[in-house]
């Protein structure tokens, strides 16, 4: 019995064993890269389970499996997106699978024609927020900082943003994404404007000298765009004492929220007591001024609330060739400036951006015996929506009203006039990134806006496109149509006109590697429907039209290297500019007098590590610029002499929160020529007299103490320097 028991017990045994056996399955293929080449060690799994392998260095892999019907395989491996594939168990077999590049890697590409970052937390920076207060030539200001960037033009008697062949009305600046109305403090002829907001409440800054997104409009040659600090580190205090002034900040922070209040109080008659410039005063600049921002954290989103103010007056006799006692001029100025946005995640893979800003400026002017009050309240509102799609599609859109209210008084002997306009201006955008792999990308964008005022719509569409031409070079392209409304100095008097238009072309090369940055920028700009008038300066008698055009072309090239030579960090800029264009009271095409054809800067810092010092090196040039003799024939025709200035500053750590700073500007003292005044009268001889229009002062000194007091003790106004 029990002999003939045992074959059944190992037929049994033999048929579990074969049962077992046919229940693995095979789970076999290749991974390869797009252009086919296999990828070794990529990890192969079947989802929620230990089963999977590894391929071989033919890309090849293999493994078995107990598991039965619908599975997900997923192959994952660095800087590659995750492959995920869900069939019956039976159908992963023998499979050709591409992994697709992951275009979040550092080293994907970056659409940057026209644009330069500044910032500590953009993939490739030119400049540093730390470049803003370092740069010797720059005060302090952000703007003259960037006017060491290759495309802006040297105009030092005006201090504003000129680039690319555009004036400086041509250049708009926003704060966290809305616009700012007024950026610049009023000043004096022939003495530089400066920025009116503090440096140190930002840290990130980019400059886009052409071909910028659709979200931003009213802007023919640049826009500027100031990001406030997100969330402070620390509470500190800031303490400033000056050979112009005085100033003082202060850092409170909570867990959800923060606010930062900075004031500041400026006045020359010290200095000028001490350094006469050409001017008569009668009341050196003076002006106060304070920020706020308030920032609160949401679960899902930040709240910013900014807020300026500033005064400014000043009062003084300058130099005229018509008037031999000379030019009264007395100025006060009051503006405010309110900024609120809110950004955050508003569902899956939706973001949300909100804000609106609004300014009121007001200007009263006496020249001579008139008397001029101008007054303008503007408001900008913006809601954009992002959407991402996948790594390699991400689309936004949005709306915005630009609001400007403008008032002028004006008295003088013979005449009481007052002037006014209504701009109102609805502009709606989307935009579209594709990202096609590491090495290719593109943007595509459309804006359209229509003004009241004008009772006109303009369509702009905008392209970009990049493709990487090794892992630390890229080409850039760029196209744009740019349209922006005329300055109240038109406006104010004639509102049957056209939007300004532009058209930007740019070709971008950039190399990055090891601490160095290498850019060339080939661009063309198009100008039609700029405001031309037949009078010396625009009045309300004037006859306006929008039939002035012109163009601008150029190359500009910048390197940097902070990796070379020990302890130096420093940067080249160059700009060939030719420009010309009929505009204004224009009788022919011409070189605008704020063009310069060539300019270049030079900045160095060096690190004295045995003095706790840093030295300063600015060295600007630009070529001359236009001017028109009366007494030869022709517009325009002749040139000043060239532009040269040398800066110098020190920087010295007194301690890690003590800081002693020292500047000079024209260090060697050169003497420029911003341009000429002719008589406008001939003498007996027929011949026009002139005199030169001289800076106010050749060099300008500063002196510096920072004192910085916070929990760490280390944190200083430098960034540690």
């Amino acid at each position: 019995m029990r002999l003939t028991k045992l074959p059944i017990l190992l037929l049994l045994i033999f048929c579990f064993s074969g049962f077992s056996a046919i229940s693995q399955t095979t789970i076999s293929g290749i991974v390869t890269e797009n252009n086919g080449n296999p990828i070794l060690g990529a990890n192969v799994y079947l989802e929620g389970t230990y089963d999977g392998t590894s391929t071989n260095e033919n890309g090849t892999f293999s493994f078995e499996t107990s598991e039965t019907g619908v599975q997900t395989l997923v192959v994952s491996f660095l800087s590659f997106e995750n492959y995920s594939k869900v069939a019956d168990i039976s159908q992963l077999n023998n499979l050709s699978i591409i992994l697709r590049e992951d275009v979040n890697s550092l080293e994907t590409v970056v659409i940057n024609a026209g644009s330069f970052e500044a910032s500590d937390n953009s993939k490739v920076s030119v400049l540093k927020p730390l470049d803003v207060v370092t740069t010797a030539s720059a005060l302090g200001d952000f703007v003259g900082a960037l006017q060491t960037l290759p495309g802006t033009t040297t105009v030092a008697e005006d201090g504003r943003l000129f680039v690319r062949g555009g004036d400086a009305d041509e250049t708009q600046i926003f704060i966290d994404g809305i616009r700012v109305f007024t950026p610049y403090t009023p000043s004096t002829n022939n003495s530089p404007t400066r920025g009116r907001y503090s440096p140190f409440l930002f840290d990130g800054i980019t400059f886009s000298t052409g071909g910028y997104s659709a979200e931003y409009g009213q802007a023919l040659s640049s826009v500027l765009l100031l990001k406030t600090i997100d969330e402070p580190i620390q509470e500190k205090t800031e303490i400033a004492i000056m050979s112009v002034g005085l100033g003082l900040g202060n850092t409170q922070k909570w867990e959800k929220s923060s606010i930062s209040i900075n004031a500041a109080y400026i006045n020359l008659a010290p200095y000028i007591a001490l350094f006469p410039d050409r001017n008569d005063w009668e009341k050196p600049f003076e002006a106060m001024s304070g920020e706020t921002v308030f920032r609160r954290k949401f679960e899902n989103g930040l709240l910013k609330v900014y807020a300026a103010f500033d005064a400014t007056n000043f009062e003084l006799t300058q130099e005229d060739i018509d008037f031999p006692e000379g030019i009264h001029y007395q100025l006060k100025n009051y503006n405010f400036y309110s900024n609120t946005s809110y950004s955050g995640i508003l569902a899956k893979d939706w973001k949300v951006f909100g804000g609106a800003s609004y300014t009121h400026a007001n200007t009263e002017v006496e020249l001579i015996e008139d008397d001029i009050n101008d007054a303008e309240n503007s408001g900008h509102f913006k809601l954009k929506f992002r959407k991402h799609f996948s790594n390699r599609f991400k689309m936004s859109f949005g709306a915005e009203q630009f609001l400007t209210d403008f008032t002028e008084d004006f008295k003088g002997d013979n005449i009481n006039a007052s002037y006014a306009y209504q701009n109102n201006i609805s502009g709606l955008f989307t935009e579209a990134d594709i990202i096609l792999s590491r090495n290719v990308a593109f943007k595509l964008g459309l804006r359209g806006e229509y003004s009241n005022l004008f009772e006109e719509f303009t369509l702009s569409p905008r392209a970009s496109f990049a493709f990487k031409t090794s892992k630390n070079s890229q080409l850039s392209v760029a196209y744009g149509d740019f349209y922006q409304q005329p300055n109240s100095e038109v406006l104010k008097f004639a509102q049957d006109l056209q939007a300004q238009k532009t058209q930007h072309y740019i070709l971008n090369y950039q190399f990055t590697a090891d601490n160095r940055i290498f850019r060339a920028e080939l661009y063309r700009k198009n100008y039609t429907n700029l405001v031309t008038y037949d009078t010396e300066n625009p009045i309300f008698s004037s006859e306006f039209d929008s039939e002035g055009d012109g163009y601008a072309q150029g190359i500009d090239l910048f390197w940097r290297d902070n990796k070379s030579i020990d302890n130096i960090d420093y940067w080249l800029s160059y700009s060939y500019l030719d420009t010309e264009r009929e505009y204004q009271n224009y009788p022919i095409a011409a070189t605008p007098s704020f063009a310069n054809t060539h300019n270049l800067s030079v900045v160095a810092k060096y690190w004295i590590e045995d003095w706790k010092s840093q030295i300063g090196f600015s060295y600007l040039f630009g070529s001359g610029r236009t001017y028109t003799n009366p007494n030869e024939d022709g517009f325009l025709q002749e040139k000043t002499k060239n532009y040269n200035s040398i800066s110098l500053n020190w920087a010295y750590l007194i301690s890690p929160q003590k800081i002693l700073y020292v500047s000079v500007n024209n260090a060697l003292g050169f003497s420029n020529i911003n341009g000429y005044q002719y008589s406008r009268t001939p003498d007996a001889n027929g011949h026009f007299d002139r005199r030169a229009l001289l800076p106010a002062a050749d060099q300008f000194f500063f002196v510096g103490f920072f004192w910085t007091i916070s929990d760490d003790e280390t944190d200083n106004q430098l960034d540690k320097l």
